[in-house]
């Protein structure tokens, strides 16, 4: 099937009806059952009970067998009440570790220091908002000679910031106070001698899942609008200690989940009708609208990558831990990922190099190099692109109608044809800009090398990121406070949860087990090139979330006047929904921990093309 279109609410949903979410563990059907009774302990557990719980996950019992489990099942809930009433906070980790690396896979782990690209130090315009779209090194070269203030610049974007959040929507907390702070320091330190880096004296922004101490984190949701948690991230503290001014805590979608937060929808700058998608939401709409030096965000299945897509950003998705997330709000132990959202590959790799390494807090994170050459020969890369993924998309086949089709049918079948011709147009547009790329590498002198994705049941997979939310919002869902939160659909966190609270534990270790093939798949792969290209969308971003590896995200044009429309409203579910004047994307892969080589690539494209140099107009 022809897929035209993507995002995490989307794809979640398309698994549970096609039955992926539909294994469901007998024994748990009591819980839900429960739930709906108010009192876990009202519900009896009946031999009835667990043989409907166990045709669901078609699983046949005889009926000595569902009497002997009766005792067994009790137990197991019993013992769910005495770990709820620990009431664990949403940062207490599981007592297990996912590693995305392969059996024998050997770490680089020296320490090197980075090489950055020479950048001429430019005249300082009149209008400082005239480097609202600078890059973190054109504005690193004027902070160091002291051509700018850091002040200077904090007071500009914070104006932006405050300018244009009624069109954008991006803005939870400016951190205002705390920024000016910062800037003043930084602004003596330069002074006396004391450059700490390229991020010195750079305004950026963080995603409102990152704790800042003496300012709500709000996770984006309803219920949460006042949360306050008494530390800073290590990625903030990190940030600080590399001399960047946090200016602003911005919007992510509810949990995590697409651009609706409690505030309303997020925009996208280059079309402010449409969201910014999610759930990386304000820190990809911030960046775009040149409001911020950079930003930081996070992925667990698409938040940096469908954000930075439809914004026109370059985003890094780093492999799985690399930067820890102590301080982050938890989705998935096992999937969730930080990482920078900026204007272009070198600004990545400046943030990266502040950020990545352990803590000793989050037992995910590795020892790894993170070895920044802007020399580095990227010529020297086997570069390889999935070659089904470029193959010329096929005419639209609409569904026929069926014998005795009433006049209700004729009309739904109808707007279903309607509404899928429309995403088959704008996915075959779209198409001549990946052919592009290809085209622009091979100017470049790069021989490109076909291919083939392992193919693995990676849907199936999926329910592991739903289970993992579930249990990190728990309380939500038992409390019933879940009716806070902004989106209520079939697609959304209440009903995830819900569902996910009949994951069988059995299943969940299957698929785990499942994505070690993958990771061992995939490293196969690897084995024989560098770097793979590849269309953002499509089940490349599903399988390379599941197998933790790092993906960079770059812009790849902006469609032309003659592109397809967009829905008249943007409702979410197609992050790729475009519009004459809209970004485009490339995705690149690398293996596990080669960031620094997946990043030297990018900017050498990034170079040649200098799509990643375009900017939205907001005052038009």
């Amino acid at each position: 099937m022809q897929q035209v279109g993507w995002n995490r609410r989307r794809f979640l949903t398309l698994c549970a009806q096609a039955g992926v979410a539909g294994t469901l563990l007998p024994g748990t059907l009591y819980t839900l059952a429960a739930q709906q009774a108010g009192d876990s302990s009202a519900v009896k557990i009946t031999p009835e009970l667990i043989d409907q719980a166990a045709a669901l996950a078609g699983v046949k019992l005889t009926e000595a067998q569902r009497a002997m489990m009766l005792d067994g099942v009790e137990s197991q809930r019993e013992g769910y009440a005495a770990i709820r009433e620990l009431k664990m906070p949403n940062e207490v980790a599981p007592a297990f570790v996912f590693d995305p690396l392969p059996a024998g896979a050997v770490l680089e782990t020296g320490i090197e220091p980075p090489r950055w690209s020479h950048v001429e130090v430019s005249a300082v315009p009149s209008n400082l908002e005239d480097l609202a779209f600078a890059t973190v090194g054109e504005l690193a070269a004027l902070v160091r000679t002291r051509k700018v203030t850091a002040t200077q610049l904090t007071r500009m974007y914070l104006a932006r910031l405050k300018k244009y959040d009624s069109k954008l929507h991006f803005v939870i907390t400016l951190t205002e106070e705390r920024a000016l702070a910062q800037a003043a320091a930084a602004d003596a330190e330069i002074a006396a001698g004391l450059y700490r880096g390229p991020l010195h004296g750079i305004p950026w922004g963080a995603k409102d899942l990152l704790a800042v101490k003496g300012y709500r984190t709000t996770w984006g949701a309803g219920g949460f609008e006042h949360q306050q948690i008494d530390t800073d991230a290590t990625v903030v503290q990190r940030l600080d200690t590399a001399g960047a001014i946090l200016v602003a805590k911005l919007t992510l979608g509810a949990l995590a989940m697409g651009d609706h937060w409690f505030g309303g929808q997020t925009r996208n700058p280059w079309n402010p009708t449409q969201g910014s998608s999610g759930s990386s939401a304000g820190p990809a709409s911030a960046v775009a609208a040149g409001c911020v030096g950079f930003a930081i965000g996070s992925e667990t299945l698409g938040s940096i990558s469908s954000p930075s897509t439809r914004c026109g950003d370059t985003g890094l998705r780093p492999t799985f831990g690399f930067v820890p997330r102590t301080g982050a709000m938890a989705l998935s132990w096992t999937m969730d990922k930080l990482g920078p959202i900026c204007r272009s590959v070198e600004d990545c790799a400046m943030v990266m190099q502040s950020i990545h390494g352990p803590d000793g807090m989050d037992l995910t994170v590795r020892n790894a190099a993170f070895h920044w050459d802007a020399d580095y020969d990227w010529r020297s890369l086997r570069v390889g692109y999935f070659q089904r993924d470029f193959v010329p998309i096929g005419p639209f086949q609409p569904r026929e109608a069926k014998a005795g089709e009433t006049a209700a049918e004729k009309k739904e079948r109808e707007e279903r044809n309607a509404v899928f011709a429309a995403s088959h147009a704008r996915r075959v547009y779209d198409q001549q800009y990946d052919h592009a790329a290809l085209s622009a590498l091979r100017k470049m002198g790069v021989t490109l090398i076909p291919v083939e994705m392992p193919k693995l049941p990676y849907g199936a997979m999926t329910p592991l990121l739903t289970a993992e939310a579930a249990a990190a919002f728990d309380d939500l869902t038992m409390s019933g406070r879940d009716s806070l939160l902004t989106e209520q659909g079939p697609g959304d966190w209440p009903n995830d949860f819900r569902v996910a609270r009949l994951y069988p534990a059995v299943e969940y270790i299957q698929a785990n087990r499942a994505r070690s093939l993958a990771i061992q798949k995939w490293a196969e792969m690897f084995a024989k090139v560098d770097v793979i290209v590849t269309p953002t969308y499509g089940e490349q971003l599903v399988a390379t979330n599941l197998t933790g590896h790092p993906a960079l995200i770059l812009p790849n044009g902006l469609r032309g006047a003659d592109a397809p429309l967009p829905p008249k409203v943007d409702d979410g579910n197609d992050d790729n929904i475009g519009g004459p004047g809209t970004p485009l994307s490339l995705t690149m892969l690398a293996a596990p921990y080669q960031d620094a080589r997946l990043l030297a690539f990018g900017r050498a494209y990034q170079e040649a093309t200098g799509y990643h140099k375009l900017h939205p107009k907001l005052d038009g």
